[in-house]
């Protein structure tokens, strides 16, 4: 299962890179999304589909390979040590990492995806598609995305929006920004992921929308989080405040699913009911409201809720570092124990 000259060779010969899939990036997300996409393409191919993994860890790539293949014993799937060897090996290539530098790494640094692309026959860069899932810079993505373009290849932007319970039913939706042609290319393996793909735009138009219901997502977890804590302190009992909520105009997916006091949904199982864990990191959480702000101070927008609201992550994570890999409704717990608000 790990990569060699030879292996290499076999696998990127013409005929059997168009039939292999390459997934870059074995996080919560990513590893969830790969399961998916190997399998439903395994099943589809009927069993004739090759695929290829690689991560930052390389003993993550082989441990996602001996889980994938014992549940599906005589899959092909194979760990590459770079980017570039994942391209080469693939016709097909999603991404999915934690932030801009790790995509300019991944794509444009040595060993990457475009210097792959290079070395390639003309009309084997023509016939590769990237999707990456990454949520990142807006303009950053547009850079790489016409590096890629510029190799030959097609490229999408296509972010994600449902979390790691998402990924792992494969009920994501991929907000895809890119050619139109290059998303009709995509649209196949997008849905072997997630359940709504909505095309927004030209390159980076994905991001944008992303960025923006993150931007949402992020202020109503803290203010679903303050409602909880103030109706239990004037003795209202969790449950029956989050059934008002969620039978009201105040009904949201960071009260509805994602509540963040423990026992507040009968029969449901959020992060807060296994201490925060396995849900969208705080830090990340974090990332996307700093973007959604640089984005803002670009172009001139107030955003005086994003602002506060990236300020009260910040804030949560300098002071109890434990939550950075938590679930981001752990600004709950935060504030609990806290004297807060310092800054509204």
């Amino acid at each position: 299962m790990r990569p060699t000259p030879h292996l290499l060779r076999a696998v990127a010969s013409a005929a059997q890179r168009q039939n292999s899939v390459s997934f870059i990036g074995l996080g919560r997300m990513g590893s969830e999304m790969a399961y998916n996409l190997f399998s439903r393409t395994l099943v589809e191919s009927n069993g004739s589909a090759r695929f290829v993994v690689c991560d930052a860890r390389e003993e993550t790539s082989e441990a996602f390979v001996r889980n994938f293949v014992t549940h599906f014993p005589g899959a092909r799937v194979h760990v590459a040590t770079t980017p570039a060897e994942a391209l080469l090996a693939s016709r097909t290539v999603v991404t999915m990492l934690p932030s801009s530098p790790h995509v300019r790494n991944v794509y444009v640094e040595e060993d990457g995806i475009v210097s792959a692309l290079r070395s390639l026959p003309p009309e084997a860069a023509r016939s590769t598609l990237c999707i990456d899932s990454t949520t990142l810079d807006v303009e950053a993505a547009r850079i790489v995305a016409s590096e890629v373009e510029r190799a030959g290849a097609a490229i999408v932007d296509a972010p994600v929006s449902g979390g790691v319970a998402g990924a792992k039913a494969a009920t994501l939706s991929f907000l895809v920004g890119g050619q139109e042609h290059a998303y009709k290319l995509a649209q196949p393996y997008l849905l072997h992921m997630g359940k709504n793909i909505i095309y927004c735009g030209e390159s980076g138009a994905g991001l944008v929308a992303k960025i923006c219901n993150n931007l949402i997502l992020g202020v109503q977890q803290i203010v679903v989080a303050e409602a909880m804590l103030l109706g239990q302190k004037l003795g209202l009992d969790p449950q029956v405040l989050a059934s008002v909520v969620n039978n009201s105009t105040g009904a949201c997916w960071a009260s509805s699913v994602n509540n963040p006091v423990p026992s507040a949904l009968p029969g449901k199982s959020p992060p807060c009911e296994r201490d925060y864990e396995g849900g969208f990191a705080t830090r990340l959480m974090l990332k996307d409201m700093g973007l959604a702000t640089d984005l803002a101070e670009s172009t001139g927008v107030p955003l005086p809720l994003g602002q506060a609201a990236e300020r009260v992550y910040a804030d949560v994570i300098s002071e109890d570092p434990e939550v950075s890999n938590k679930d981001f409704s752990s600004v709950y717990r935060y504030l609990r124990v806290s004297a807060y608000p310092k800054h509204l």
